[in-house]
C-alpha cells in the first residue's frame, strides 16, 4: 500500500470510530421519519377530513377559535393542508408550541394537542439534537455528518479496484463465502452502491442547520449570478393601521389574494406579522406535505396590501433548489419510488460504522495472533552404503 493510501486509510478509519456512533442515530432516525407522513396519514384520523365541493372557511375564523381556546396564545401560523385534511393552526402557549386540527369546511376542532408531544416530533429530534441540548446537538450532528461525507469519499478511494479484470467480482456480495468476506463486501460494495445517494442526503441535510452550505447550493445552481430582488425584506407600514378598521380580517384578505393568483396551490401556509413592521408571509404550495414549486407572498399586517409576489416561474435556479431541499432530503422529490430509495440508503449507512467495527476488530484479532514457529531444520543424515 502506498503512503497516500495509508494516509487515506488512517483518516478513513479513525474518523470512523470519532463519528460511527451519531451517523449510526441519524440513518436510523432518518430512516424511521422517511415514511412519517404515510404513516400518520394511516393511524391518525384528526389528519384526514371528507372532501367538499364547497370553499374553505376564512383563516380568520379559525384564528378566532384557536385564541378562545388558549387566550393567552400567540398564533404562529394557519395551515391549510389539503382538500381532504384538517387544517391546522400553530399557537405558542406560555413557551409551548400547541396544534389544534379543525374541519377546514365546518370549522369543528378534530384535536388539540402539544405539537411535538407524538412519537415522530421525537424521532426529528433525536435525527436533528440527538438526544443533547439543542444547540450542542446541532454542532455534534452537523460535524458528524460533514466527517461521514468525507469517510464515504476516503472509502470510495480506498475501495475501488485498480485493475480492471478486478472490477466485476468488486461489485457483487459473495454470500456463498465466510462470513469475514461477507461482511467486508456488505462495507465495501454497500457503501459503493449508496455513495452517491448518501452524499446527496447528507448536503441537503447540512443545509437546514448551516447556512453558508445553503447559500453554497443557491448561488452553484445560479452559476454565481446575484438575483437582489429574491434577497429583499419587506415590512409594513404601520401608518396604514386606521387604513383598514377590521385589523383581524385583513388575514382573509390576504388569503383571498393568494387563492385568486395560486388558483393550483392546495397547500397554504400562512404566518402572521409577528412582530411590529413585519409583514404577513404566504407560501403556496402545489401539493400537500410537498415544498418544492412554491408561490411566495409578503402582505402589509395592518392594511392587507400585497407588497411582494414572486411565482416559482419566476424564480432562479437557486431558489428553487432551496425549495426542493426537504423533498430531496427525503427523498419524495421522485414521489414513493424515491422514499424507498432514501429508506434503504439510510438503512445501509447505518450498516457502515457496524460492519466497519468488524472489520478493524477482525484485522487487530489477527495481527495479533502469534506467529507458528517454524521447525528446525535437522541436519541431513550420512548417507551410508
Amino acid at each position: 500500500m502506498t503512503a497516500a493510501k495509508s494516509a487515506i486509510l488512517f483518516a478513513h478509519r479513525w474518523l470512523g470510530f470519532i463519528s460511527g456512533l451519531v451517523v449510526f442515530i441519524i440513518s436510523v432516525s432518518g430512516c424511521i421519519y422517511c415514511f412519517q407522513d404515510e404513516i400518520q396519514d394511516n393511524t391518525i384520523a384528526y389528519r384526514k377530513v371528507e372532501a367538499q365541493a364547497k370553499p374553505f372557511l376564512l383563516p380568520s375564523v379559525f384564528e378566532r377559535l384557536a385564541l378562545k381556546q388558549f387566550p393567552e396564545g400567540k398564533i404562529t401560523s394557519v395551515s391549510y393542508l389539503g382538500k381532504d385534511r384538517s387544517l391546522m393552526v400553530r399557537l405558542t402557549v406560555k413557551k409551548k408550541v400547541m396544534a389544534i386540527y379543525f374541519d377546514p369546511y365546518t370549522a369543528e376542532i378534530l384535536k388539540s394537542r402539544v405539537f411535538k408531544d407524538s412519537f415522530f416530533a421525537m424521532i426529528k429530534d433525536i435525527h436533528l439534537y440527538l438526544f443533547l441540548p439543542r444547540e450542542i446537538g446541532k454542532v455534534v450532528n452537523y460535524v458528524s455528518v460533514i466527517t461521514f461525507v468525507i469517510i464515504m469519499i476516503t472509502g470510495l478511494v480506498l475501495w475501488w479496484p485498480t485493475r480492471k479484470s478486478d472490477r466485476k467480482r468488486s461489485f457483487r456480495i459473495k454470500w456463498g463465502a465466510k462470513w469475514k468476506r461477507v461482511n467486508y463486501d456488505l462495507h465495501n460494495v454497500l457503501g459503493f452502491y449508496v455513495t452517491s445517494v448518501v452524499i446527496i442526503i447528507a448536503i441537503t441535510g447540512l443545509s437546514f442547520s448551516l447556512p453558508w452550505v445553503s447559500r453554497g447550493l443557491y448561488t452553484a445552481a445560479n452559476l454565481g449570478k446575484s438575483y437582489p430582488a429574491e434577497k429583499k425584506k419587506f415590512k409594513s407600514d404601520s401608518t396604514a393601521i386606521a387604513s383598514f378598521p377590521k385589523a383581524h380580517l385583513v388575514i382573509d384578505r390576504a388569503y383571498a389574494i393568494v387563492r385568486k393568483k395560486s388558483p393550483h396551490a392546495n397547500y397554504l401556509l400562512l404566518i402572521p406579522g409577528a412582530k411590529k413592521g413585519s409583514p404577513i408571509l404566504v407560501t403556496a404550495y402545489p401539493q400537500p406535505l410537498h415544498f418544492r414549486d412554491q408561490d411566495t407572498y409578503a402582505f402589509d399586517q395592518y392594511s392587507g396590501k400585497l407588497l411582494n409576489f414572486l411565482p416559482n416561474s419566476k424564480k432562479s435556479a437557486g431558489m428553487q433548489l432551496n425549495s426542493m431541499n426537504y423533498d430531496i432530503h427525503t427523498g419524495q422529490i421522485a414521489a414513493l419510488p424515491g422514499k424507498i430509495i432514501a429508506f434503504l440508503c439510510s438503512l445501509v449507512s447505518a450498516t457502515l460504522p457496524v460492519t466497519g467495527l468488524i472489520l478493524y476488530l477482525g484485522k487487530k484479532k489477527k495481527s495479533k495472533k502469534k506467529p507458528k514457529p517454524v521447525p528446525k531444520l535437522q541436519p541431513e543424515k550420512a548417507l551410508s552404503f
